[in-house]
């Protein structure tokens, strides 16, 4: 055991201890980022074995926020950008995402929390698709919210909730010159991929990049950003706590 493990352990305590649970955030968004540049800084000649310890944190995080009690978490793991790379190097990547939605059943199970897949879909493999979907099927726990953003982009969430409330309008029977008075934000907001969860409070995003990229465009108007810098496989349980208490000692304005 390294000799800085006890302290951390020690200064953890003392983070999580001077918490306020009632200022705690009720929807954590976070950005996976970094496996490819850990994997580099690490010496792994695979970038998959940087994936699956990616895909193990998230998993050790979810557990962070079952102890933590907060009830909605939306992570961040494949963006519509990513998927312009080559099949080479998205392929093993999809595999190790489907490894991660074949736990999700037993996840949810052990801590208690219902799931859903949200993105593009229609873009990905249909096997990728097929593992999310019995993952949505079989974990039904009532503790948590997990959203798991697959194929997804900010841009194109609001151009399908468009899409779907104009839809709707047209299916009501509303016509060209009324469709443009009912297209409003309350509108919008009841067509977005979770239009069931709160906005996000806090968004989290790890390997030191500081912008968000799109995630949750509409619903992070007013979230709280914290940036840090490991990657996210390197990502700590202080970490999360450090994001958590910087968080609770902002004044919150939401634009006023």
């Amino acid at each position: 055991m390294s000799w800085s493990a006890p302290l951390y352990s020690l200064y953890e305590r003392h983070i999580q201890r001077s918490l306020d649970r009632d200022a705690l955030p009720k929807h954590v968004g976070v950005i996976l980022d970094g496996h490819r540049r850990f994997a580099r800084a690490e010496g792994y000649s695979d970038y998959q074995d940087s994936y699956r310890i990616g895909m193990a944190k998230l998993q050790e995080f979810l557990g962070w926020c079952q102890h933590l009690e907060i009830p909605a978490i939306t992570a961040w793991v494949l963006s519509t950008d990513n998927l312009r790379r080559p099949a080479e190097e998205l392929d093993p990547y999809y595999a190790v995402l489907i490894e991660l939605l074949d736990e999700i059943p037993r996840l949810s199970e052990r801590l208690n929390f219902s799931f859903q897949a949200i993105g593009s879909l229609d873009l990905l493999p249909s096997s990728l698709v097929a593992a999310a979907k019995t993952a949505e099927q079989h974990a039904l726990g009532t503790g948590f919210r997990v959203n798991l953003a697959l194929g997804y982009g900010g841009r194109q969430e609001i151009v399908d909730a468009t899409r779907s409330l104009v839809t709707d309008l047209a299916a009501a029977g509303v016509g060209a010159e009324g469709m443009a008075e009912r297209i409003d934000t309350a509108g919008i907001s009841a067509h977005l991929y979770s239009s069931d969860l709160p906005d996000p409070d806090l968004v989290i995003r790890t390997s030191g990049e500081s912008r968000l990229s799109g995630f949750l465009l509409w619903q992070a108007a007013y979230a709280e950003c914290v940036f840090v810098d490991p990657y996210w496989p390197a990502f700590r349980r202080v970490d999360f706590l450090r994001a958590l208490r910087d968080y609770a000692r902002r004044e919150r304005r939401f634009g006023q």
